[in-house]
């Protein structure tokens, strides 16, 4: 059974997607600091926010974005509706702290919704529930009670807003709890409100539990969870929002993250800055659509995939699986004629370098798999992938089972034994 099968109907478009955008944007992009300019070098709240208040992105084009992200081969959006700062890129009724009340008088969050669904990709909000220009956020109810309890109202309202205002959401993503509790925040309460709204919601683990949700998210690390999960991960050094100057990875090392998460059977959150007027950043792009011409030739080995890691590929690259298909993803390629791979029992039927289409021989001799006639120079720039097609679902014996470090030690000694017990190079 793969973990498609495990899942209610209405989320399997979440593991048949593998790859989402992270989008974090607002006023802070001003700053070119990063999203947590204000907290981080604890600026003048009022400054700030009036220059919040100035800020007006003439060139924020929701359809240029959506655009850019489906040739990037990203199948799901996630934007930050409202960051720790507090500002809000809708037209709420709860504040005039909001895009659609100050310089820019439009409904940020409305035209990335339309323009995303317009390209046929999945929509997700982000709502930050820290806001740190609120004194009761950080007091508490036991010091602040009228305090908490306009605030925990106001949090309840707006999301209430966002998911009432656009139609059906896919994917809500919490963040910003400290240092409150699911209890202070009534996060039971507000679930099943969230889910009398939109029956079909995926909600992610960070409302004050990591029980608490239907995703998990591991942040600046790839995880593996017994759920549905994603890492989310920048695709700069550090920060999330746009910081002038800050070095970029390259695009071999964000097309890496994803093939872990999806050998692992998990999602790849990969996050982008715009800039303050609201371009996404020429090196985002440049590196995006290297992905995404990748993922137009490669895509069947990412997207939909189960958890791959069948026999012991790590000096080589990832794998994944679907039904029949063992995908081997070469993060190295070493120009040898012949690979050979070992542990592999179910039979081979065919073999075919995607990355190019071309059929290779190969030859089972028992339980190792070699694969011959592989081209000298990599075919790809980026990584290339062999799809392994065998007559039943790819499987392993006890050695690519257990593998380096694990497992029972006796089958290590008995394969040991087979040259002895000397220490001496000749155990005769």
């Amino acid at each position: 059974m793969t973990q498609i099968d495990t899942l209610p109907q209405k989320w399997h478009w979440f593991p048949e997607s593998r790859y989402g955008l992270f989008i974090h944007w607002g006023p802070y992009a001003s700053y070119g600091r990063g999203e947590q300019v204000l907290f981080r070098e604890h600026l003048d709240p009022q400054r700030y926010i009036d220059a919040a208040c100035a800020w007006n992105p003439q060139r924020y084009d929701a359809t240029l974005w959506a655009e850019t992200a489906r040739k990037a081969g990203f199948r799901y959006g996630v934007l930050t509706t409202r960051h720790h700062d507090g500002y809000c890129l809708w037209d709420t009724a709860t504040t005039d702290y909001s895009s659609a009340s100050q310089a820019p008088g439009r409904d940020f969050v409305g035209e990335f919704v339309e323009a995303f669904r317009a390209q046929g990709l999945r929509v997700g909000l982000y709502y930050s529930l820290i806001d740190w220009r609120i004194p009761a956020w950080f007091e508490g109810p036991e010091i602040n009670p009228q305090g908490w309890t306009e605030m925990q109202n106001y949090i309840h309202a707006q999301v209430d807003e966002l998911l009432s205002a656009y139609g059906a959401i896919d994917y809500f993503w919490f963040d910003g709890v400290w240092p409150r509790n699911r209890e202070e925040l009534d996060a039971e309460g507000l679930i099943t409100h969230m889910r009398a709204q939109q029956p079909n919601l995926l909600i992610n683990n960070r409302l004050g539990g990591k029980e608490t949700g239907d995703v998990g998210t591991p942040e600046h690390h790839i995880q593996a969870e017994d759920r549905l999960w994603e890492s989310c991960q920048v695709s700069t050094w550090r920060l999330w929002g746009y910081a002038a100057g800050e070095r970029w990875r390259p695009a071999d090392r964000l097309l890496d993250m994803l093939c872990e998460c999806a050998s692992k059977g998990g999602n790849l959150l990969l996050n982008v800055g715009p800039e303050a007027d609201g371009q996404l950043p020429a090196e985002f792009i440049t590196r995006a659509l290297d992905i995404g011409r990748w993922l137009d030739v490669h895509g069947e080995a990412i997207y939909g995939v189960d958890g791959g890691d069948v026999t012991e590929f790590v000096t080589r690259g990832w794998q994944t699986v679907s039904q029949n298909a063992l995908y081997l993803i070469f993060r190295f390629w070493d120009g040898r004629p012949t690979l050979r791979l070992a542990d592999l029992i179910t039979p081979v039927e065919h073999v075919e370098l995607l990355t190019t289409g071309q059929e290779l021989p190969f030859r089972q001799t028992g339980e190792v798999l070699f694969i011959d006639k592989l081209p000298q120079p990599a075919p790809t720039a980026l990584f290339p992938v062999i799809k392994v097609t065998c007559s039943d679902r790819p499987e392993a014996n006890q050695w690519g089972q257990e593998r380096l470090w694990g497992g029972d030690p006796l089958r290590v000694a008995a394969w040991a034994r087979q040259r002895g017990d000397s220490v001496f190079v000749d155990p005769r």
